[in-house]
């Protein structure tokens, strides 16, 4: 098992690996495996790839991100700039069904709301607002419509997992609640933990997961 210094040790190091990202303007603490990384950046853009680079480090059993996104003039929006450059990336884009999509934009925050059919849908719209420039943080609670029975969704999410190289299936039980897929068990990584999440969402009328996986050593 990794002491925390370790961790720390081996986060700063991911970190400095990442071109997009200067580890000097980010802080790292480390608890009981729990990283919180602190700081300001001038880009949402390298606040996600320092999470991500974080999440990849063995021994990471949870990520507090606290980074705070703040642009320099030349790069600072309105909030009306910000959503007339959201609707136009959502346009463009064909995985996108811009009409089932609400969005809402305070202070550079922005919210993302309403349903869709499928699971890529919604990481395509996350993914288009997170290249805009201005934008500090992303909600994105857009819902999964239900197109097959919560049994059926058990035995495609257990389908998917035992093909996928990155997730431990026997650790792994998947309880369906409602319209809720819950993920409880063992995973060896927070990476692991993610990819479990990711994978379940590859399936057939998911609507929404809660992720309890355990990580462990």
């Amino acid at each position: 098992m990794k002491s925390d210094l370790e961790i720390k040790y081996n986060v700063l190091e991911e970190l400095a690996f990442q071109p997009n990202v200067d580890e000097t303007q980010i802080g790292v603490e480390v608890e009981n495996g729990v990283v919180v990384l602190t700081g300001v950046v001038n880009d949402y853009h390298k606040k996600v790839e320092a999470e991500k680079a974080t999440k990849r480090v063995k021994g990471v059993k949870a990520l507090v991100g606290d980074i705070i996104v703040k642009y320099g003039t030349n790069y600072q929006k309105t909030d009306k700039e910000i959503a007339k450059a959201i609707v136009k990336s959502f346009e463009w884009n064909m995985l996108i069904p811009e009409e089932k999509i609400e969005i809402e934009v305070r202070d550079g925050w922005v919210n993302l709301s309403g349903e869709v059919d499928l699971p890529s849908q919604k990481d395509a719209a996350k993914h288009a607002v997170k290249n805009i420039a201005g934008v500090k943080w992303i909600n994105n609670v857009i819902t999964i419509k239900q197109v097959i029975p919560p049994y059926n969704i058990k035995e495609e999410i257990a389908k998917v997992f035992k093909h996928s190289a990155d997730v431990d299936a026997e650790g792994i039980t998947i309880n369906i609640v409602g319209n809720v897929v819950k993920l409880k068990g063992k995973v060896h990584s927070l990476k692991e933990k993610n990819e479990a999440e990711k994978t379940a969402y590859l399936s057939r009328g998911v609507f929404k997961i809660e992720n309890e996986l355990e990580v462990v050593d």
